[in-house]
């Protein structure tokens, strides 16, 4: 009867880490993201906020990318994010990664932009904006990069 007893509660904590999202970052670290579309592949660095970390746990991602008026690339995500890192930011930058939550997609900013509302930032690509000025619309994979 032990024995049956261990062993169940063995396979419950199982089933239970299994079910636990690997793609959850450890506090501290560094929540990294690596894109690929077209040949391309870039990087990125998420912010510690509640809307980057909701975008974390959805990793890996396939979705498709493309342009966006004359200064961005956007991707619309499988749902819509938590709108718990909202608020007005100044500081724009080119190679900004933004979540616009009205629409629920990703922005990737190539060229200036201004905020507006419901537009909340993730984060920063890291080695510049040359992947985004390939035109149109591909495939993009999303995943954690180590």
């Amino acid at each position: 009867m032990v024995l049956a007893s261990a062993a169940t509660s063995l396979a419950v904590h199982s089933i239970a880490r299994a079910q636990t999202n690997t793609a959850s970052p450890s506090k501290g670290t560094a929540m990294r993201l690596r894109f690929a579309f077209a040949d391309q592949e870039f990087t990125a660095t998420l912010e510690d906020n509640p809307t980057a970390r909701d975008l974390f746990s959805l990793l890996p991602l396939d979705l498709t990318i493309g342009d966006y008026a004359t200064n961005e690339k956007i991707a619309y995500l499988p749902r819509k994010l938590t709108e718990d890192g909202s608020g007005r930011f100044d500081n724009e930058a080119i190679g900004d990664l933004c979540y616009y939550a009205p629409w629920g997609n990703l922005a990737m900013f190539h060229g200036s932009y201004r905020w507006s509302r419901g537009l909340i930032r993730l984060g920063h690509l890291d080695g510049g904006t040359t992947p985004l000025l390939v035109r149109g619309e591909h495939k993009l994979r999303v995943e954690v990069n180590p």
